[in-house]
């Protein structure tokens, strides 16, 4: 029977795949079904599909390896008071005037990709004690939680330190591995563009949407006291090994090198004690070990696809019609990688799949690597605000409902799909026309 577009493995599997993650099944099992579904669809033995698939789960071990050891470092900052502390200092920042408050915190929870790599474990922190205040100055936390998510998501897809440098070495490997030759330096200096459609959003939601003032229930909550936080010798020694991970990274753009050096420097000046290393480290797997998992998993059933000798039958039956528009094409490909990345819940175990699926796509409608790289590096960011199942959207909502006055799907969720997927969908298929 001849191989249509509709009967395509490739399609079908993929359609399998994210159905079962849109209805919360295991997101692993939900990958594993649908490398099964490709390989049985292409003739596969079941033997042979676990083979193709485990053989590619190794081009993500670096960036799997990547994400343990940044569990463990943020496993060893959340066992100190140095988040705390360093929010104390930086304090002086976040003035009584609104929209200043509301940018400075954007800032601040910029630094947790790359700086203090702690992701969204800070919010907690961070947010309860200001809530006093949001509700004096009547802030609507809609724009706040724009504004945390703001933060937690531009910097992994622009600056290529922390999370950033293992998303954009992410990009890098699968662009060059399904036929793109591009280097880290291609990749940074095109994923600037993002800020824009960010950017978009910020300024709708923070000064269009959400200005006027919002009144809450007040509500007694217990913070944590600022005033008694003092750095200690196991601050300043985690502290240390925060910087040599900076520095490494910066010099040899090396993330498990870096991360394990900064890592060992704690546990060497005590920041870590040599009795509590294994807990840390359990911690830290715990944190982050079931999205490193999910990337390789991505990794070996992207593979999977790219040897189903389906792709070329879906070039062809895809590319006449997008030959039609530009446009059209890319807010296509947006599109699917906001469905897949909504499904799965992280952006970064999105880019193995997409990249088998679009590289082809593109070469074949010439695009330059520039704009394959920005459709790709956008379209594995869409969704990571937004998703219900989300750290991100989960993280901002725990620390804006510790009143019990902030709803996780109505006050984060919705506004946060709203303003960033909406603006990178539409601001980024414009801005990918010029590239």
């Amino acid at each position: 029977m001849q191989m249509t577009l509709l009967t395509n493995p490739i399609i079908i599997s993929v359609v399998v795949m994210t159905l079962l993650c849109l209805f919360r099944f295991n997101v692993l099992l939900s990958l594993l079904v649908a490398a099964l579904v490709a390989g049985f669809l292409s003739d596969f033995t079941m033997l042979h599909t676990m083979d193709v698939l485990i053989e590619g789960m190794k081009g993500n071990l670096k960036t799997a390896l990547s994400y343990i050891l940044l569990g463990a470092i943020a496993a060893a900052i959340s066992k100190t008071h140095l988040t705390a502390y360093l929010i104390k200092l930086v304090s002086h920042l976040i003035s009584h005037k609104k929209y200043l408050l509301i940018l400075s915190l954007a800032l601040l929870s910029c630094f947790s990709q790359n700086l203090v790599p702690i992701h969204v474990a800070f919010v907690p922190i961070l947010i309860p004690p200001l809530l006093a205040l949001f509700n004096k100055l009547k802030i609507d936390r809609r724009a706040v939680a724009c504004a945390l998510t703001f933060g937690l998501t531009t910097p992994y897809m622009i600056l290529p330190l922390g999370y950033g440098l293992i998303f954009q070495n992410l990009l890098v490997e699968n662009l060059v591995k399904n036929g793109v030759l591009v280097e880290l330096k291609d990749v940074t200096n095109t994923m600037y563009f993002a800020v824009i459609c960010m950017l978009v959003g910020l300024f709708l939601a923070v000064f269009v949407f959400y200005r006027k003032p919002r009144e809450y229930k007040e509500t007694q909550i217990a913070n944590m006291d600022f005033d008694k936080l003092a750095m200690t010798h196991k601050e300043w020694a985690v502290l240390a090994g925060l910087v040599l991970t900076l520095v490494c990274q910066i010099i040899t753009l090396n993330l498990p090198l870096s991360g394990l050096l900064g890592f060992l420097l704690m546990v060497i000046l005590g920041g870590v004690e040599y009795k509590k290393v294994n807990f840390v480290f359990d911690d830290g797997i715990k944190m982050m070990g079931f999205i490193a998992f999910v990337m390789l998993v991505a990794a070996g059933y992207g593979e999977v696809l790219n040897q189903s000798k389906a792709m070329d039958v879906l070039v062809n039956s895809v590319v006449p019609w997008m030959e039609y528009s530009k446009f059209l094409a890319i807010f296509f490909m947006l599109i699917i990688g906001l469905i897949i990345t909504m499904g799965i819940g992280t952006s970064f175990g999105t880019i193995p799949i997409i990249a088998t699926l679009f590289c082809p796509i593109c070469l074949q409608l010439g695009f330059n690597p520039a704009l394959i790289i920005f459709i790709l590096g956008v379209a594995g960011a869409l969704g990571d605000a937004g998703s219900p199942a989300s750290e991100t959207t989960l993280g901002v909502s725990v620390g804006l409902n510790a009143d019990n006055n902030h709803d996780h799907i109505k006050d984060t969720c919705i506004p946060t799909f709203i303003f960033y997927n909406g603006s990178l969908l539409f601001v980024g298929s414009l801005i990918a026309l010029f590239l």
